[in-house]
């Protein structure tokens, strides 16, 4: 997946799903075997097109005069805590807003959505926050916080014994079965896929909003 990145006046941090795997992910040792395994914790990042949104002043308006307020999704920090039957992880962002007309004060809810995926494409939970967004009279800029949580099973998150010891078996030059990548096996890509969620945070926007974004 293909992180959004924010644009126009703030770059978004990098996040390439990070979530717990930084002490999760498949390791290859030398080559023969795989030593580490994917952590219970679920991928975090931003779906493309939605980490960042542009409102109009008018409702059929797309060129660069017409843009009333720009907000982006960044600073997105994540925890989790593996133990336990239901893992529990908590996302953390920031977002960053600028208005073209600082005239008066004003104050704005963004939605958001945070949403839990398994294997890639199929949507076990969704749910819809917002974040507040005050302009203070002559305030061109403006800051708000979101925070988005979900639980996953562990017993969905974790790999069964036996597609876990294919994995992770060593295997010696000479075995019928040493030049064989265990992981491009189709039941064991399908048990990957099962045993893979990800935790996905973006704003919530319409169909026009979105097609904005993608066509930019």
């Amino acid at each position: 997946m293909r992180i959004s990145k924010a644009v126009w006046f703030v770059a978004a941090a990098p996040l390439a799903l990070a979530g717990c795997s930084s002490s999760g992910q498949l390791v290859v040792d030398q080559g023969v075997g795989i030593t580490a395994l994917r952590s219970v914790c679920p991928a975090v990042g931003i779906p493309d097109y939605t980490g960042d949104i542009t409102l109009f002043t008018s409702p059929v308006a797309r060129t660069a005069d017409a843009i009333d307020m720009v907000a982006a999704m960044t600073n997105v920090r994540t925890t989790c805590n593996p133990d336990g039957e239901e893992v529990f992880a908590q996302v953390d962002f920031d977002v960053y807003a600028r208005r073209l007309n600082t005239a008066g004060a004003r104050t704005m809810e963004i939605p958001y959505f945070v949403t839990v995926l398994r294997g890639g494409d199929s949507v076990v939970s969704k749910r819809v926050g917002t974040v507040t967004l005050s302009f203070v009279d002559g305030q061109e800029r403006a800051e708000g916080k979101g925070t988005a949580a979900a639980y996953v099973s562990r017993a969905e998150a974790t790999l069964p014994p036996d597609i876990r010891e294919r994995i992770t078996r060593k295997r010696k030059a000479g075995d019928a079965d040493a030049a064989v990548d265990p992981l491009t096996e189709p039941d064991v890509r399908a048990a990957l896929a099962r045993a893979s969620f990800e935790l996905l945070v973006g704003f919530q926007m319409t169909d026009a909003q979105l097609a904005y974004n993608a066509t930019r």
